[in-house]
């Protein structure tokens, strides 16, 4: 047996794609171990679909931690290394027309998750973690204790669409909007911006006049449960050269 890549796992939902993965880990398609599964929200499938396959989980309940936070500020501090002025120069998510005490609502609380997540995370001996359907966006304050060498990203996730094309959070829906005859997938690193990060891999397929929006998601869904195992592998590749 080779040597193996140590990848965590992020889900907010069902996990079909944490699926794919558990299984292409399992027939050996991946040259990959996959050390835990964290999730944003307790219950979903995901996290039964790891545990079926022994896979340690955790929960990070964001909703939670925003209400708490929310009904009142002082029973919830900011990570002591936490610079607001820093992760705000540095973050492209938020609109610059945004007033500042929303801005500010966001960081912080997603500081204060990301805190709890990273603490869960380095408990591990991780090489690379995935995004497999993780719905929360993810701040300079997180990425950067993961991104630890300058350049080397160490966050990857799968996106609804071919990028640069519809960015966001419905990429089969704006490109079934638009009118598109191809649609795909695409996998990539991780960056400071939403779905900007370095391109490690797309797939496409072709959609036909009578295509519902369900349709091609259907097809979407397929396509991306060959293409991100196929991204991990090439990260797998690319550790033992």
């Amino acid at each position: 047996m080779g040597r193996k890549i140590k990848i965590g796992t992020l889900i907010s939902g069902g996990g079909t794609n944490l699926q794919a993965i558990i299984d292409s880990c399992a027939n050996g398609s991946i040259d990959a171990t996959i050390l835990f599964t964290g999730s944003d929200n307790p219950g979903v499938k995901g996290l039964e679909r790891a545990a079926k396959a022994n896979i340690e989980t955790f929960v990070v309940d964001y909703s939670k931690i925003i209400q708490a936070y929310k009904n009142n500020p002082n029973e919830l501090n900011v990570p002591d290394d936490f610079d607001l002025d820093e992760i705000a120069s540095k973050q492209k998510l938020i609109p610059e027309n945004t007033p500042l005490e929303k801005r500010d609502f966001f960081l912080k609380t997603r500081a204060i998750a990301e805190k709890q997540l990273l603490d869960r995370i380095n408990s591990y001996d991780m090489d690379l973690l995935v995004l497999a359907g993780y719905m929360r966006v993810l701040t300079p304050y997180f990425i950067d204790r993961i991104n630890v060498i300058p350049n080397q990203y160490r966050i990857m996730n799968i996106h609804p669409a071919i990028l640069p094309a519809f960015p966001g959070t419905d990429g089969y829906g704006d490109t079934f909007r638009y009118g598109c005859k191809v649609g795909g997938c695409t996998v990539h690193f991780i960056d400071y911006g939403e779905d900007t990060g370095p391109i490690i891999g797309q797939k496409a397929f072709e959609i036909d006049d009578n295509d519902t929006l369900d349709m091609i998601k259907n097809k979407g869904l397929e396509k991306e449960w060959q293409l991100y195992p196929l991204c991990i592998q090439k990260i797998a590749d690319s550790f033992f050269k």
